[in-house]
């Protein structure tokens, strides 16, 4: 009877094992592609740079027909209608035209300086900012687009907004020259005032971030850090030291982020096709260091050997929409 049910478990012993050899060696394999996905980065500006301000003017004097004038530089309301009624001629047609301009006038004052326009207050102290954010997936064929993104972070003046503008447009036209090897897109562009830009900025920022294993190539505010390119940080074991893990695994998709904080208002179209794409680039490329206020190019893989699948790619990157 007891060698009966061990003939009887045998076989389903060695089923069981061939199952869990099976789950190790693909979750194990997912956990290296994982920690072989590192990635680039290229940032830097402030949210608190000088913002020019427009120039208040003090508001003009009129002074009636004939001389006439109201004590204190200035017209009031409640003297205008006498004071032309009087120099006037006593209710003439040109008289009650004039009344009217000035009433109309004084209303147009009141209402754009209640809405922050004319008087430039609310708009020079507290701006509105776009954040706007680009995507773009490639075919992993894209290495040269690597080679040039790696070149850009090496050399960049990421302290000064004309050398992050230099990198926009570098950038924006390393994508440009490589169409071929498009597949997916996404576009953003959300205004905000000042006050709260700067923490919609770094929240973006953060999720993009939080998506590599590590940051291998980084020039942040002219800092410049560089991992080696032969290894990925797996961990610490018990006592400390860190363990590494070559790369050799061949991937399937490089992903480009542009991140932009821009002075103004930035549209960027919904992205569709290769054209809206080509467009999407070209408005962001086109945006000038006097409106740029802080920017972040950030790329996976960016070491040599990197993996991003389509798996990775499907599910951080779900926004994407193939062109």
């Amino acid at each position: 009877m007891y060698k009966k049910l061990i003939s009887h478990i045998k076989p389903l012993l060695k089923s069981l094992a061939v199952i869990a050899l099976v789950i190790a060696v693909t979750f194990g394999h997912a956990n290296d592609a994982w920690a072989a996905t590192g990635g680039g980065r290229i940032g830097g500006g402030s949210f608190r740079a000088p913002i020019p301000s427009r120039t208040y003017s003090a508001p003009r004097t009129y002074a009636p027909p004939g001389g006439g004038y109201y004590p204190g530089g200035g017209i009031g309301f409640p003297f205008v209608f006498p004071t032309f009624w009087v120099w006037g001629g006593g209710g003439s047609l040109f008289t009650i035209l004039i009344f009217f301009a000035v009433a109309s006038f004084l209303v147009s004052s009141f209402r754009r300086a209640r809405e922050g326009g004319d008087l430039g207050y609310d708009s020079a102290v507290n701006p509105t900012i776009s954040i706007a954010r680009l995507q773009v997936g490639l075919l992993s064929d894209a290495r040269e687009l690597q080679a040039d993104l790696n070149k850009i972070a090496m050399s960049a003046d990421t302290s000064s907004s004309t050398g992050l503008a230099q990198v926009l447009q570098e950038t924006t036209l390393a994508l440009l020259r490589h169409p071929e090897y498009w597949t997916h897109a996404s576009s953003t562009a959300q205004q905000a005032r000042l006050a709260g830009a700067e923490a919609e900025f770094n929240r973006l920022l953060l999720t993009e971030r939080s998506k590599f294993s590590r940051e291998t190539l980084s020039n942040v505010n002219n800092q410049l850090r560089q991992a080696p390119i032969d290894a990925v940080l797996v961990g610490n074991d018990e006592g400390g030291s860190l363990t590494t893990q070559p790369l050799n695994d061949p991937g399937e998709y490089i992903v480009v982020t542009l991140l932009a904080g821009v002075q103004g208002e930035l549209k960027l179209p919904t992205i569709n096709s290769t054209e809206e794409l080509r467009q999407a680039l070209g408005i962001l490329g086109g945006v000038s260091s006097d409106r740029l206020l802080a920017l972040e190019v950030l790329w996976t893989p960016q070491a040599e050997g990197d993996v991003l699948t389509r798996d990775d790619l499907i599910v951080e990157y779900p926004n994407l929409k193939m062109v």
